[in-house]
């Protein structure tokens, strides 16, 4: 979730991929390592959870210590469909699934910054919406990411992952910790995932701070949510192959 087909590689949208996304969490209180339950059985839960689900509510944000730019996105995500809307600073990105085709718009600089567009594209575009198909290569990245099959990707492998269990507002809590490595382009995340300990095992927050300083926090929420996108006007839509990509 939250990679689009142009995206640059670059700045804080290098933490934006939902298989790496840090997903955020208050400061924990006390935690106690469970003795009764493993990762690996907290994972499972999790997982066969979130096969039962129809959509989630996503709010990602993402602060850089060293630029001082905040980004945030919030995102809608079905099994067919999905919304999301990117903000940084005065740039902004929106974009749409339906089942069909998908879609995005923003303004010059979001366009540009965040989604990876020329600024020739990104002029001629304006403010309309660019469309893709279902079957083409860019509808189906955008699909992946907006859809429910993109969530459970956020979850850590078993190996290297600490289960422990805190009480937040009276509720009981699973949380899983563990570290990303830095790769090429993703630097080093200790990350904190927190699950609800009782009745359905599902993502309620996830925290990270990268090496260099980047603090990222999402919350996801209004589990079962049924996501109806609605396609933007047929007369503000720019077909394929009308842009330079």
């Amino acid at each position: 979730m939250f990679w689009s087909v142009r995206r640059r590689v670059g700045g804080l949208f290098l933490l934006v991929g939902i298989g790496t996304t840090v997903v955020g969490v208050p400061a924990l209180g006390a935690m106690t390592y469970a003795a009764d339950v493993s990762s690996g059985s907290v994972l499972a839960a999790t997982r066969t959870a979130i096969a039962a689900q129809i959509g989630v509510h996503v709010v990602f944000t993402a602060h850089s210590g060293s630029t001082g730019l905040t980004e945030t996105i919030i995102a809608d995500v079905g099994t067919k469909e999905g919304t999301e809307t990117i903000i940084e600073s005065s740039a902004d990105v929106a974009i749409r699934v339906t089942p069909t085709f998908a879609y995005v718009s923003g303004n010059s600089s979001g366009l540009t910054r965040l989604f990876g567009m020329s600024s020739a594209d990104a002029k001629e575009l304006g403010r309309r919406w660019e469309a893709w198909k279902i079957g083409t290569s860019q509808y189906g990245t955008l699909e992946s990411d907006l859809t429910m099959q993109s969530v459970s990707a956020l979850l850590p492998r078993t190996k290297g992952t600490r289960v422990s269990t805190d009480r937040r507002h009276g509720t009981t809590l699973y949380v899983l910790t563990w570290t990303t490595p830095a790769t090429t382009s993703i630097p080093k995340l200790s990350n904190s995932l927190a699950v609800a300990a009782q009745g359905p095992t599902l993502p309620i927050s996830k925290s990270a701070t990268a090496s260099g300083g980047t603090k990222i926090t999402t919350a996801l929420s209004k589990w079962g949510e049924d996501v109806v996108v609605q396609a933007p006007p047929s007369d503000r839509i720019l077909l394929p192959g009308k842009l330079g990509g």
